[in-house]
Parts: C-alpha cells; structure tokens; sequence
C-alpha cells in the first residue's frame, strides 16, 4: 500500500483559511466552556470544571475537542451517533439529555446535552456539552457507587437519549422526573440549564460561521482538516520504531470481589509502514458485579489517551488523528464492552484511570525518550462526595471535592505536573478552591499542604501528592470515597521509582486515626475528620542521573527531604535551607552516588 492511497491529500481548502476556520471553531468551544462554567451552581462545575464541550459533524465525528477532558470528549461521536440512530426525526429546536452508558456515554454520573445544528435545513453539527453531576440519583449519596451489583443496585436515572427541548422548550416530563429523584433538585435544573445555555451558544455560532463562509466551503474545511490531521498522526508513527509493546499493572484489592486485586494488561502494536498504532484491552477478566465495569467510552478515550499521551502534542486530536489507533475491545469485558445490566457507575476513573497509565507506561520499553511513568491514581478523601443537611440553608447538600493534587507522572523531558489531579483528566479540570468549598458548603479545612519527597523519584520526578484534612462544621456528615493507589502505587518507568501510595484515614474526637479502606462510605462527626493522603507520580529515568541543581532546588523548596536528596538521589548537601544557604558538594555527591550504584548492582 503506498502513501497516495493510506494518506489522503486533497487541498481543496487554501491553508490560511483553513487554520482559521480550526481556530474559529476553537473559539467557539471556549465560548461554550466559559458559557457551562460562568453559569453553572453546582461547586463541581462551577469551580472544579469538571465538564467538556465539543463540536461533531453532523454525521458523527469529532471535529473540534477544545480542552475537554479526554475522557469525556474522545467518544463524543458515538452519543450523537446514538442521537442521530434514534431520532430520524431531528430538527431545529431539538435537545437531547444523553447518560446511558451502553449507547455511547461514559457513566450515569455525565450529562450529555447535545444539539443538532441545522443550516438551511442541512444538520452540520453537533453541539455537545457534558456535566459530572453532583447528584444523578444513585442509591447512595454519590454519583459513583463502584460496590453496585448492577445497574439497577446503583440507582441512577438513566436516560437513552432523550429528547429534553422541542421547539427550543423544556420537555416538562423529564425535567420533573430529574427533580423529583436527584437530591438537590434546584441545584441540579441550574447545571441543566447551564449546559443548555453552553450548547444553545455553540448552535448560534455555529449557524453564523457557516452562513458567513457557506455550506460547500465548511464541508470542505472539515473534509480537509480531518485528511490533514490523518497525516499527521501518520507522521508521527512513522518516526517510531516497530514492535509489540506488552504492559501489567494492578488495581487495589476491592474486598470481597476483588480480594487479591485486578491486573489490567495492553498489548501494543505499532506499525510504522502503515502509520497504525493498535492497542488491544481483550485480554482482561469478565465483567463483575460491581460498578467498575469500563463502557465502551470509556476503555476506547482511555486507551487512546495513553498513546496521545507518548505522540507529538501538535498533532490535532479529531476523528482524522484518533483513525489511525485501533482500539481493541470484547464484549463482556471489564475493559471492553459491558454487558447489560452491568454497572459502570465507575467508568470514567480508578481502572479507567489504570488504563491510560499502564498504556503510556508501556511504550517506555521502546527507549529512552519515550514513553512516560504512571501518574496519580488516588480519587481519595480530597475528592469525596460529601453529603448531608445545611443548617444555614435547612435543606440538603451534595457535592463532589476536588480538593486532590495527585502527582502528574516523570516524563523523559520534565518533572510531573503537581496539580495533575487524575490521568483520565490530564489535568484539566480545576482543583477547587477552600475557601469557595467552604463558604458553599457547611464543612472546615483544617489544612492542605504538598508531601515533602511525596513523588516518585527519578531523572525527571514524580509530583507529589498533598495532605489535606477537613470535616463537617456542626451537623454529620457522609462522604463517598473510592480511592485507588493505596496498596498498588503508580509506578516509576526506566529506572525511576513508583510514587507513595494514598491513604484514607478518619480522625477521631480523642486524637487517634484509623485507617480507612480506599473504598468506603463513611459518616463523619462533628469533632471528627477525615484525612487524605494523595499518592505521588511515578519518576522518569534513574535518580542517580538527576541533575544535582534540581535536587537542591527541590529541597529548597520543600519538594523533597535533605535524607531523600542523599539517600535516594546520592546528593550531598551543605548549608541551610531555612537560611537558603543549600550548595551541592559535589565531590561528596559524586562519591555518594557511586556507592547507591554499587549497592543497586
């Protein structure tokens, strides 16, 4: 097969004009975003942004992700697929709620609203906001529920993909079905309406791009930009060497359904001549009877986020890029395809998050310079769902935390990123404020503060996690955790060592702690705390190669520990770091290290 035929290259589409309908369609996702987060009254929107915006072709594929989080955005075409399946009847003025895991949505706990966009009677897109709501519905206090046997156990209203506006007007039956089973009915129809409002904007941008340029010139735009992106992936697979790539790590041990634990494996294939990357997830165990099943948007945005993870970040991230990785999934598999009634109530994080780093993770056994380490995995007490009574509004709270750091993975080139929050996220959702939390909401930080030497160490480090404390004001308080990383911590590639585990612990009135399990839903007292350790990023490369600078620095500025800098990295100190009067000695560090190499022969 020669280039001519596996790369297309039409240019029927001058390039100045098609880099600014790219970066017009770019602003107009912005738009979006900056419309659901301005708008929205739930503190996991408004102040974590924890949703995604996109634009998909009217005949289903992604066109235009902006900075969504990969999970959510990565399967946007199979939700407006699903629309377009369902609904031969679509017209302007139409809305749809979208959450049903099994017909393209990531879990429960995701809004989809999507809009098709019609120009003179032609649908040319796809206006598509998604919200992690607060509350869904689910029979505990929490939108993920990962012991729930089924999704009949888990609680949460689905909906198919529904239509929830006609004629630009509310559908009032489903609207009062989401107020009379969600806990902070009020709460949730100003989310709703946020997204509503977020995809409503990209609709009227959306119409007036295309009547200024004109229906031929768009669809030649969109044809174009997706061939060009094509080439680029394509590009930058042929710069890799050929080869399977194989790679296993371990979710916690979940008991009783998992008791030793779950290994997640990929295998890899990358075919450079073809400009194909294949990731295989089929050779993982069954589905469980329990609410961390993978759907199928999720095992697919995850795994190809691993691989875009390792690729060059200018390649476009569109249905012409995301072509050239073949995700491999089986039906009934705990990363594949859920089989009905299956919960997935966990979808898009813990084995979610298991999948993006054990496939970035593999593709460091091509060599130095590839690849990258794990990163934090631990969704732990900093982003629990915290539940209970406001005395000062007389009425109930819900709300997710997203109070974590969770060190950001060592890459070949940097150190991780410290407020990288979750893999599946890229760092790309807002770590909350303490103020705002507490304001909304009737708890109390007591502190949050960086680990010293809380990261995986390495050439380039992980990021390490933070400590944070926190606990209700007057009244009981529960909170959902579903913590992973607390005894199979992300882990170092190419020498670099695996971050600290997390670790969930509840402060008692009289002093003591006891440690909780990373799964728990728990009551909290007045005068009771609940304590979460986040887990560090995994390092890049060995910490004898770390440059000696680095080190001091990050002792200076309380990164790492004066006993980590000699004992794991081999550099010796002198002077003070309350002082800043930190120096490298380096006929000492070089001495150092040369006796940490001999011990670790």
């Amino acid at each position: 097969m020669n280039e001519q035929q596996t790369l297309p290259q039409s240019r029927e589409i001058d390039p100045i004009l098609m880099a600014v309908l790219a970066n017009r369609l770019n602003s107009i996702v912005r738009e979006m975003a900056n419309t659901l987060l301005k708008t929205a009254r739930s503190a996991v929107l408004a102040v974590v942004r924890d949703f995604s915006c996109s634009i998909v072709t009217g005949d289903n594929r992604l066109l235009c992700p902006g900075e969504g989080l990969p999970v959510h955005i990565f399967g946007s075409s199979l939700q407006s697929q699903s629309m377009c399946d369902l609904h031969p009847d679509l017209a302007p003025g139409d809305a749809f709620l979208h959450n049903d895991p099994y017909l393209g949505n990531t879990h429960p706990g995701d809004h989809m609203v999507m809009v098709p966009v019609f120009v003179d009677g032609v649908h040319m897109f796809t206006a598509c906001a998604k919200a992690h709501q607060a509350d869904c519905g689910n029979s505990i206090p929490s939108t993920y529920h990962a012991y729930a046997k089924d999704i009949y156990e888990e609680g949460a209203l689905i909906f198919p993909c529904v239509r929830i506006q006609k004629d630009y007007k509310d559908v009032g039956d489903i609207i009062r079905m989401c107020k009379r089973r969600i806990r902070v009915p009020e709460q949730w129809y100003g989310d709703y309406l946020a997204e509503i409002g977020s995809a409503r904007i990209g609709e009227r941008r959306l119409i007036e791009l295309t009547r200024r340029y004109g229906i031929g010139t768009i669809k030649k735009f969109i044809d174009e930009w997706f061939a060009y992106s094509d080439r680029r992936m394509a590009d930058a697979i042929r710069k890799m060497p050929k080869g399977k790539l194989s790679n296993t790590t371990i979710y916690d041990p979940l008991p009783p359904v998992l008791p030793e634990g779950l290994p997640i494996r990929v295998d890899i294939s990358v075919d450079p001549d073809a400009g194909y990357i294949d990731v295989d997830l089929t050779h993982n165990a069954d589905n469980k009877a329990f609410g961390l099943n993978e759907s199928v948007a999720c095992a697919t945005s995850n795994a190809m986020c691993g691989v875009f993870n390792c690729m060059d970040p200018d390649v476009p991230h569109n249905a012409g890029s995301f072509s050239r990785v073949r995700v491999h999934l089986r039906e009934g598999c705990i990363t594949g395809v859920p089989k009905f009634p299956h919960s997935c109530s966990m979808a898009t994080t813990n084995i979610g998050d298991r999948i993006v780093n054990v496939t970035q993770a593999a593709f460091a056994a091509i060599g130095d310079g590839h690849g990258l380490a794990e990163g934090s995995i631990g969704m732990g007490a900093g982003a629990g769902v915290i539940s209970g009574i406001d005395w000062r509004r007389d009425g109930p709270f819900i709300n997710q935390e997203w109070l974590v750091t969770n060190g950001g993975p060592g890459t070949p080139s940097t150190d991780g990123w410290l407020n990288y929050g979750l893999p599946v996220a890229a760092g790309l959702m807002y770590r909350g404020s303490v103020e705002v939390d507490e304001s909304k909401y009737p708890i109390l930080v007591k502190h949050l503060r960086v680990v010293p030497g809380g990261g995986g160490a390495g050439r380039f480090r992980g990021a390490p996690g933070s400590d944070l404390v926190y606990g209700p004001r007057r009244d009981p308080m529960t909170i959902v955790v579903s913590c992973d990383g607390q005894v199979n911590p992300p882990q170092g590639v190419r020498g670099g060592h695996a971050g600290p585990p997390a670790a969930t612990f509840k402060l008692k009135r009289d002093g003591s702690a006891e440690k909780l399990p990373g799964v728990v839903e728990a009551r909290i007292e007045p005068g009771e705390w609940i304590r979460g350790i986040d887990a560090g990023g995994g390092g890049y490369g060995s910490p004898l190669e770390r440059d000696p600078a680095r080190v001091c620095r990050d002792v200076l500025e309380r990164w790492e520990t004066l006993e980590r800098a000699r004992d794991v990295y081999g550099v010796v100190l002198t002077g003070s770091a309350e002082r800043e009067t930190l120096a490298v000695d380096a006929r000492a560090t070089a001495t150092r290290r040369a006796e940490l190499a001999k011990q670790s022969a």
